[in-house]
């Protein structure tokens, strides 16, 4: 439970939805998606969607999301794509060269802000731009070593190691750039999109007074984006982090609630304000000792969560927590916690 009994979204103006993870996994809506995006808009409540993936530009995003029957228009869609080339546009003359690594949308991107996207090193590039694109290779980033070793200032759309699939995680936008790193002996000058705050931000001055409400699937990018915008978050388990990650999260990508999906939203049964008080909660008990830690007792998985992460967080057991009792065994399995 959320703690009041009361459903999540009604204390939020505004509900910012990540999307690989949390809408659609590739290129198919996740489970209740949609209904729970019709809610939404059904109620009158501002939606938004940001995201790290800068292969699609904001109109191609609502379009595929429209097509998945997910309602959404162009002006909700914030991308690390437009926000990059923003910054770009902002700093830079007009008409300038920039050494884009990554899908036509980036480059695209680049030319609606008056800059001139370049493919190659000879073009002398003043800035290097580098977000994901499937057909990214080896050419690519040696040409982008050549630019930054040449005094090119280097932007990355995002550091995501990651991008989910049916298949399981496969490599994002942060692993070309961490070949580029490798490469380079340095990190890009600035990263744009998520964990850095400004996608977030620039959401949430759109709900005026209100507060905003972050829904993502990622520590590393979604929850301590919010975290470092000032914003709530809400984790689903829908995506790429997991309970063991979340058990060992740093204190700056905890999320504030986490759900199974979206039902989290408006059902009060379906979400847990983390972390609890105390390893006691909902029923559950949770205690530490030298041989590691131990769930007791009976109740929700995600009451079994709040106070797993109660313990987790503060004290740091060792190895994973063990059960006490068939109904515990029977939550961490749930949890994805069973030895």
């Amino acid at each position: 439970m959320t703690g009041s009994g009361e459903r999540l979204v009604d204390g939020y103006a505004l509900v910012v939805f990540d999307l690989d993870g949390v809408i659609y996994l590739i290129d198919r809506p996740i489970p209740g998606a949609v209904e729970a995006v019709a809610r939404l808009h059904g109620e009158g409540r501002a939606v938004a969607y940001a995201t790290n993936n800068a292969s699609r530009r904001a109109a191609d995003v609502a379009d595929l999301l429209t097509g998945m029957g997910v309602q959404a228009r162009t002006e909700e869609v914030l991308t690390s794509a437009a926000a990059a080339a923003q910054l770009l546009g902002e700093r830079l003359p007009a008409g300038v060269p920039v050494l884009v690594v990554g899908a036509e949308a980036l480059r695209s991107e680049v030319r609606a802000v008056g800059l001139t996207p370049v493919s190659r090193a000879e073009d002398s590039p003043v800035a290097v731009i580098q977000g994901y694109g499937p057909q990214v290779g080896w050419a690519d980033l040696a040409e982008a070593a050549v630019a930054v070793r040449q005094g090119a200032a280097w932007i990355a759309t995002n550091t995501d190691r990651t991008l989910p699939s049916g298949r399981g995680p496969l490599p994002g936008n942060g692993a070309l750039v961490a070949a580029l790193a490798t490469a380079l002996g340095r990190e890009p000058d600035e990263v744009v999109g998520k964990p850095a705050p400004e996608l977030f931000a620039t959401a949430a001055r759109r709900a005026g007074e209100g507060r905003t409400l972050v829904v993502g699937d990622r520590l590393d990018t979604d929850i301590e984006g919010a975290n470092r915008a000032g914003l709530d978050s809400l984790l689903v388990l829908t995506g790429v982090s997991d309970v063991p990650e979340l058990l060992a999260a740093p204190s700056h990508r905890r999320p504030t609630y986490v759900a199974w999906n979206l039902a989290g939203l408006f059902d009060p049964a379906e979400v847990v304000r983390v972390p609890a008080t105390t390893g006691d909660v909902g029923g559950w008990h949770v205690v530490t000792g030298a041989d590691g830690w131990e769930l007791a007792g009976a109740g929700r998985p995600l009451d079994a969560l709040a106070a797993l992460c109660a313990v987790g967080w503060w004290h740091r057991p060792v190895g994973s927590p063990r059960s006490a009792s068939p109904e515990a065994a029977k939550a961490l399995e749930a949890l994805g916690l069973a030895a």
